[in-house]
């Protein structure tokens, strides 16, 4: 008893701390993309939409209804109340199967469990899903010992959530049944017709979507499951796998693949039922991570496999040496730290900006209050009734939930396609096709450079000139050196045309030094830069955002026009540049190195940075 005292206020500790510090970083989290793009379906209620089922639209509605149209920790408040009860309602399931003393360790589990612990940070459907996972899980487990109307009840509700939640709850739909059919137990439970009116309840709470797909051509469907995956074998799944386990933290992750595979066979039915539900959840993604799509996120796929197998979990831990029972403990908890780190660590400018060099650099979190500011700063020197554009569904949510605009309209974007969002865009009459749309009314178009590869950025620029007409000076906003660069247009009576040569956005390449190395304070410089339809004058180098000198511009560079073969810069093909740079004497260490660009008609544009270590030699 006094063992389980002391695990129990352990939780209980425990549950109120990572509650708090959870509060805390989603108060100063920016808002992820696709929280923003949620929050955008919110403002457009309706039973399913294009990427998802209702759900998270619904509950980012309710967060801000109650606690402020513009505040991200009201935005994100139902799920953080979502992801408060995940452990415990584990601690519930796992105590009533296997003990008190299981159920306050299992729900310890819950909370460290970097996948679980962190659920509700954001307003994901991740959250709801897990919650519905658990609701089926402890109805599953109730109606093996008895059928009764409450359980089928619970099911129904879990099944019901579960649908409404996202379509990858079929995983947990198709390999839960199956684990019953595979159990006399289960046959018994399902030959009872309140369980099947409990299914059929929750079958029809998929109606939404279902009717959804009809109406749209089984868009929604047809991006889950076809146009997003390869579906073509591919090794990478394998670094899926190793990333599962390094996410869940090695020995946990061994702990709870070993629970599912001693109790697959045992004496207790829910026990098997645990097992079987939690890893074939487990091992069905990970056999699809060899065929499924691995462009997008997709590390918290099998969560509801973990859930399952977490009330196994602290019977097959005490079978284990103390030892390795506290390395699996602390490097949990560790697991639980780095995570809520890196969401206490984007969430600081000064470390985006430090970060914009890195692989791992958080661009879906970063620029966008930077990027409203500009806007309603420019939208003040703009005729009334300019109305904002966005060239890509990322800034129309953002900006749309910063201004308080749910209807600001999108250019077509491969974007919009990639992410699902295009269909969605069309249905609420959003999409526009540019100038044709507006005629003369002043636009204030907002383009995110930095979300296309370079490589087909030119093209990016042609495809709005095509759609707006030649595009005036841009007011450039590099965010953190320029990994973020925004664009922002003023397009207005003056430019209500979209017929002559591209006019575009320069465009610009520093070939030596490259990016990250060892330079002297003297050091040679050169690249090329061009700027489509009128051609650059004249470029200065830059370090840490000021001015240092000019550098030699004009020289010939016919690989340039090569390989950017729709380029129409007049000067081709010289547009290189290359000089000798001199930093002052006390420069040493990292520094950022830039271009200014100087047009042919006397607008300027600062170029995306790149950080030189500066040493003596």
């Amino acid at each position: 008893m006094r063992g389980e005292d002391r695990v129990r206020r352990g939780f209980w500790t425990l549950w109120g701390a990572v509650l708090l510090l959870k509060l805390a970083i989603a108060w100063r989290l920016p808002l992820f993309v696709d929280e923003a793009f949620y929050w955008l379906e919110g403002q457009h209620l309706a039973a399913a939409y294009s990427d998802l089922p209702g759900l998270t639209a619904w509950l980012t509605r309710l967060g801000t209804w109650l606690g402020g149209s513009d505040s991200t920790l009201a935005l994100r408040s139902p799920f953080l109340l979502i992801g408060a009860l995940v452990p415990l309602l584990t601690v519930r399931i796992t105590a009533r199967e296997f003990g008190a003393l299981a159920g306050w360790q299992a729900g310890c589990f819950a909370l460290l469990l970097p996948l679980s612990g962190t659920l509700g940070l954001m307003a994901l459907p991740d959250a709801a899903m897990a919650l519905a996972t658990l609701l089926c899980i402890d109805a599953g487990a109730r109606l093996l010992r008895e059928v009764r109307a409450s359980s089928s009840l619970e099911l129904a509700a879990g099944l019901a959530l579960g649908a409404l939640s996202h379509y990858r709850f079929i995983a947990v739909i198709g390999v839960g049944f199956l684990a019953l059919l595979a159990m006399p137990e289960g046959r018994r439970m399902l030959r009872d017709v309140r369980v099947w009116i409990a299914i059929a309840i929750g079958a029809s709470a998929w109606v939404p979507l279902v009717a959804w797909n009809f109406d749209n051509a089984d868009a929604g469907l047809r991006f889950q499951l076809v146009d997003r995956h390869p579906w073509a074998f591919h090794v990478d799944g394998l670094w899926f796998v190793v990333i599962q386990a390094l996410l869940v933290t090695p020995p946990l992750f061994v702990a709870l693949m070993v629970a599912g595979w001693r109790d697959r066979d045992g004496v207790i039915p829910a026990a098997r039922y645990f097992a079987m539900l939690g890893g074939g959840v487990v091992l069905g993604f990970f056999a699809l991570g060899f065929f499924a799509d691995t462009e997008r996120v997709s590390f918290h796929w099998p969560m509801p496999g973990y859930l399952a197998l977490l009330p196994l979990l602290p019977a097959m831990l005490a079978t284990w040496p103390r030892t390795l029972r506290r390395v699996t403990w602390w490097t949990a908890a560790a697991g639980l730290v780095v995570f809520l780190g890196y969401y206490v660590a984007v969430s600081r400018p000064d470390v985006r900006a430090r970060s914009a060099a890195q692989k791992w650099y958080p661009a879906n979190f970063a620029g966008w209050n930077p990027l409203a500011d500009a806007v309603r700063k420019q939208l003040a020197s703009m005729p009334t009734g300019t109305r904002v554009v966005a060239d890509n569904f990322k800034i129309a949510a953002e900006l749309g939930f910063a201004l308080g605009d749910a209807n600001i309209p999108v250019l077509d974007h491969p974007l919009n396609h990639k992410h699902g969002r295009a269909p969605q865009l069309k249905l609420w009459g959003l999409q526009t096709r540019g100038r044709e749309d507006w005629a003369a009314a002043p636009v204030l178009l907002v383009v995110g450079a930095s979300e296309v590869e370079y490589k087909n950025l030119l093209a990016r620029y042609h495809a709005l000139c095509a759609m707006v007409g030649p595009l005036p000076p841009p007011n450039v906003l590099n965010i953190d050196h320029g990994r973020q660069r925004f664009l922002l247009f003023a397009l207005d009576q003056s430019r209500s045309t979209t017929s002559g040569d591209c006019t575009a956005p320069a465009m610009a390449w520093i070939d030596t030094p490259i990016s990250g190395e060892k330079v002297a304070r003297r050091f040679e410089l050169s690249g090329w830069a061009f700027k489509d339809g009128i051609g650059l004058d004249r470029v200065e180098v830059m370090l840490d955002g000021k001015v240092l000198a000019p550098v030699a511009y004009g020289r010939e560079s016919p690989g340039v026009q090569a390989y950017w073969k729709i380029s129409n810069d007049p000067q081709h093909p010289r547009v290189g540049f290359a000089g000798q740079v001199e930093l002052p004497e006390r420069v040493s260490g990292r520094h950022w190195l830039g271009l200014r660009l100087h047009s042919r008609d006397g607008s300027v544009e600062d170029w995306s940075e790149q950080p030189i270590d500066v040493v003596d030699r």
